[in-house]
């Protein structure tokens, strides 16, 4: 299909005539496909949190990397995204992306039912994964360059926020669709799942420099049921009796001839949980009450198929593409050139926006685990899947809601209240002892901290949409260029957040040392923009569609010489 000639949006005629339905239905049909694919990059996170409840062995820091490297694998994929659509065209461009992403929900889904599949294998579907992030670079630079400068903002608020609402679609269906057989047998049949909750006041331990020395059951009805082991004083292990009325936990299934699991009948019981160190000492004593029933895990990953081929077919249907310069692959890299000061801006940019969207993607892709990890341990502990669409459903409402606010006053000024408001979110989990939590009482004020950040940094999101394209102004193709490029690098959010954040743990213990690292990175991005693009006089202020901005007090001559500095002829 013929791609579209002298596109011209700044036109009013053309605009009202011919440019606003066809731009209004790309950024319909294109973030439809985004939303699939914020759902396909962000499903990792949602799954890991399950795995080792149905038998994976994987450690903490493991499955922080799954749930990382999708983020990986899409700020790589962005820079290369962000040349695709002058290349190949909006139509191709979206079509075969959204299409390809099949593959990874599809050995997901067959994967997470195989307990032998290694930790190597998740990684590299993860890092597949991850095409749903890399999209996202080609998805914005075509809906900046079909719209006008007025409605950029507009428009990709909306793209972004709706977009974003992926993220929260894969963390909220997830528990819900991984409970049933939703898709039928077709997919597969039902893994055990195993829960296990602390029974309060069962027992007391009594323990010496980390060793347990004794134990002493507390409650009447499974004092006959327990047995503490000891030889010679010392104690050697604690069993379980069972009686009439405390049975052992016991899974229940029917298989096929195969040997496949088609039902998981549920069953109730207690267990005993005994820990030891390298030497066989007994460094802890608990007893729990377990259920065992059946999950669907690979529903996670089936349940988005048909969706992906659903956008596949509209993004081939109604999708046009326009005819723009092509620049090439070492194109992109222009904004790093000292034309315009262009190398200066494109830095200040890439750091404001890991400031807001890698904060967002970054956060949204750990905050499972951040909850099974900081209050799993506690009694009444809180299901990660039950919060963690939370978070990123306010960022991506609020980037759809102020976009066109930002219109009217300016990003800059956005980004840099919503910078103090990300400051002031760490500092409360910080200070408040929301990361180090002695009891599960602490866990309400550390959610109201997350979706802090997180409102904070979609609002901040939206901002950049505005403001970047304004410090590129007097090169409309910059400025989309801007767009796909901070984007790439703020992708690798989700790979940053939760290898530092494992890291952190690793090394101390605790996460606090990472959202202190996040503090001091959001005060450096704070003063950037304050610098550059919002205090009096600042070098490319943004004051909105009503205070105008640094271009627009450009005379005509100056503007001229700028568009000729950038495009390398004499000034």
């Amino acid at each position: 299909m013929a791609r579209i000639q002298n596109w011209k949006p700044e036109d009013p005629v053309f605009w009202k005539e011919t440019g606003s339905a066809l731009a209004w239905r790309t950024c319909g049909v294109t973030t439809f496909s985004l939303i699939f694919s914020f759902a396909t990059w962000f499903i990792m996170s949602a799954v890991v949190v399950r795995m080792p409840a149905i038998g994976f062995k994987f450690t903490t820091t493991e499955l922080f990397w799954l749930a990382a490297i999708p983020g990986l694998a899409a700020g790589i994929l962005r820079l290369i995204h962000s040349n695709f659509i002058p290349l190949l065209g909006t139509r191709s461009v979206v079509s075969i992306a959204t299409i390809l992403k099949v593959l990874p929900m599809v050995w997901l889904g067959y994967a997470v039912q195989d307990l032998n599949t290694p930790w190597s294998t998740f990684m590299i579907i993860g890092f597949l994964c991850g095409m749903g992030g890399g999209d996202f670079s080609s998805f914005m630079p075509s809906t900046s360059i079909f719209f006008p400068k007025r409605l950029q903002g507009t428009a990709m608020g909306i793209q972004a926020g709706i977009g974003n609402f992926g993220v929260s679609v894969a963390q909220f269906v997830a528990p819900w669709i991984i409970g049933f057989a939703a898709l039928g047998t077709v997919v597969g049949g039902p893994q055990v799942f195993t829960k296990a909750d602390p029974i309060k006041g069962a027992i007391t331990v009594t323990k010496d420099a980390g060793i347990v020395k004794d134990v002493v059951i507390s409650q009447p009805e499974l004092a006959t049921a327990i047995e503490v082991v000891k030889e010679d004083g010392v104690l050697k292990n604690v069993v379980l009796r069972e009686t009439d009325k405390v049975k052992a936990i016991k899974a229940e299934v029917k298989k096929d001839d195969r040997g496949q699991i088609t039902e998981v009948v549920t069953t109730k019981g207690v267990a005993i949980d005994v820990k030891r160190n390298a030497a066989g000492q007994i460094t802890d004593v608990a007893v729990r009450s377990v259920v065992k029933k059946g999950m669907w895990l690979q529903n996670a990953a089936f349940i988005w198929v048909p969706f992906l081929v659903l956008a596949f077919i509209l993004s081939v249907v109604f999708l046009r593409s326009l005819q723009l310069p092509v620049r090439g692959f070492m194109g992109q890299f222009e904004i790093l050139s000292s034309r315009n000061r262009a190398r200066v801006h494109t830095w200040n940019c890439t750091m404001t926006y890991i400031c807001s969207f890698g904060s967002f993607s970054g956060f949204s892709a750990a905050f499972p685990m951040l909850i099974k990890t900081l209050y799993g341990g506690f009694d009444g502990a809180p299901d990660p899947l039950a919060y963690a669409y939370i978070g990123p459903l306010i960022g991506g409402l609020v980037r759809m809601l102020t976009g066109g606010f930002f219109d009217k006053i300016g990003g800059s000024k956005g980004m840099q209240w919503t910078t103090v408001g990300q400051i002031g979110g760490v500092a409360f989990l910080v200070f408040g002892g929301y990361l180090t939590p002695t009891s599960i009482a602490q866990f309400d004020g550390f959610l109201w901290g997350m979706l802090w950040i997180f409102l904070m940094s979609g609002i901040n999101n939206a901002a950049t949409f505005r403001q970047y394209p304004i410090v590129f102004a007097y090169s409309p193709a910059k400025g989309a260029q801007m767009l796909g490029w901070t984007g790439a690098w703020a992708a690798f959010g989700p790979f940053v957040w939760n290898s530092l954040i494992a890291t952190s743990l690793e090394k101390t213990g605790a996460v606090t040392a990472f959202f202190i690292g996040c503090a001091v990175f959001y005060v450096y991005s704070l003063l950037v923009n304050w610098w550059y693009y919002t205090r009096n006089g600042a070098e490319r202020f943004d004051y909105g569609n009503g205070g105008g901005t640094w271009w627009d007090k450009l005379s005509e001559s100056e503007k001229e010489r700028m568009k000729r500095i950038d495009l390398g002829q004499a000034a």
